[in-house]
């Protein structure tokens, strides 16, 4: 089982690109949940790969001088979101700090998800997957899902002129053409924003 077993998994890990996450889940067809994590443990002792937390993984990327990079949130919520293709999307001061509204990467990064709460914490970082309703998770990942989202958190009283011309400098007319599209899904204040952006 060892060597064969270690190999294919190595394999299917080498034919992905560098950065991505995984559980031992993506490789179940390959051998019991056993021999997957006992093949895993050696990968990790190899260096071949990165144990991030408990029964999570990644194919780091590295940098010449910098040598493993830090792995991506998005990928691993991805890959905490499971492999039956669950929606993710990120919430909270992470979607403000990824549209650039606030320059704070939180210590706490939330993705909303159509799937069972997860929680996992890296080094300092809390990565939280947060069920939420059908309607919330309509426009996950997509452009109008980040800005809802990263509204939201910062709130209404707190929507000033300079976000809203953040936002406008930020997004490309097609994203600001999608906003109008989806202006269902939004609440009704954050509606009315959406049509000053696309002013």
């Amino acid at each position: 089982m060892s060597q064969s077993m270690e190999n294919r998994i190595y394999n299917r890990i080498c034919s992905k690109n560098r950065g991505w996450v995984f559980t031992p889940s993506h490789f179940l067809d390959l051998g019991s949940r056993t021999a997957v994590a006992q093949a895993l443990v050696r990968l990790v002792r190899s260096g071949s790969v990165r144990r991030l937390a408990r029964g999570l993984y990644d194919y780091p990327e590295k940098h010449l001088t910098l040598g493993d990079l830090p792995p991506n949130y998005e990928r691993i919520a991805q890959a905490l979101a499971g492999r039956d293709s669950l929606k993710i999307q990120p919430s909270g001061a992470y979607a403000a700090n990824l549209l650039g509204l606030t320059e704070q990467v939180p210590a706490r990064i939330v993705f909303l998800t159509d799937g069972p709460n997860r929680k996992v914490q890296i080094n300092k970082q809390h990565i939280v997957l947060k069920r939420t309703t059908p309607k919330n998770m309509a426009t996950a990942g997509r452009v109008s899902g980040l800005v809802i989202q990263a509204l939201r958190y910062l709130g209404q009283d707190h929507v000033d002129d300079n976000i809203i011309g953040m936002l406008k400098k930020r997004l490309s007319n097609a994203d600001k053409r999608q906003l109008m599209n989806e202006l269902r899904y939004a609440p009704v204040w954050i509606g009315n924003i959406f049509r000053q952006i696309q002013e």
